[in-house]
């Protein structure tokens, strides 16, 4: 009786664990704006209102970045030799998450607003999210300039896709590089020395 106590509190905590994640909806990959409007209407926007975005959204917007567009696992964004050495973390109001690809979910990586501790800009608790773009160095090419000048472009190719469905939706978006405080989120997250946070973008109503 006592073992299946045990293992009926242990099915509970495991269960209250796992629903700290968030398993986004499947994304739209139809529809949108066209691209020339798109591109005709990004633009970078510091001003944000706080509005939540949906689930929906917050999937859409996800899988324009950085999501699986094919069986082999590649991605909606190039990457140097395919090296796929850019993760993204989402900071939102209620924690921090890395965006796991292949599940299409956020997995959670620490709890609280932390949206002010990772991003130095007046917008940072504002904006409904704070995208940081980590390159694990591991999985670079060349020595270490090589590896930060083909991480930053990876980076850049993933935060274009923000801005244009960002420009799709509605949405205002700024991507910074000077704003990020590195030294708190490799705190947060609890990176290792190969791990690089590059940029910052926020993204929100």
């Amino acid at each position: 009786m006592k073992r299946l106590l045990l293992l009926l509190m242990m099915a509970v905590v495991s269960l209250n664990l796992a629903a700290q994640d968030i398993t986004l909806p499947v994304p739209h990959k139809t529809g949108g704006m066209p691209l020339m409007e798109a591109l005709s209407k990004r633009v970078s926007s510091r001003g944000y209102t706080g509005k939540v975005l949906s689930n929906q959204q917050l999937s859409d917007l996800l899988w324009a970045a950085w999501g699986v567009n094919r069986a082999d696992g590649k991605r909606t964004a190039g990457s140097s030799m395919n090296t796929q050495d850019i993760v993204l973390y989402v900071f939102m109001e209620k924690g921090a998450y890395r965006y796991d690809a292949g599940s299409h979910m956020l997995v959670k990586m620490a709890d609280g607003d932390l949206r002010t501790k990772v991003c130095t800009q007046p917008f940072g608790p504002q904006a409904f999210l704070q995208i940081i773009s980590v390159a694990d160095q591991s999985k670079g090419r060349g020595d270490e300039m090589s590896k930060k000048i083909a991480s930053a472009t990876n980076a850049g190719l993933i935060a274009q896709n923000v801005y244009l469905y960002c420009a799709s939706e509605g949405l205002n978006s700024v991507v910074y590089a000077g704003g990020i405080d590195r030294d708190a989120v490799a705190s947060i997250l609890k990176l290792g020395t190969d791990q690089w946070p590059v940029q910052g973008q926020a993204a929100g109503y």
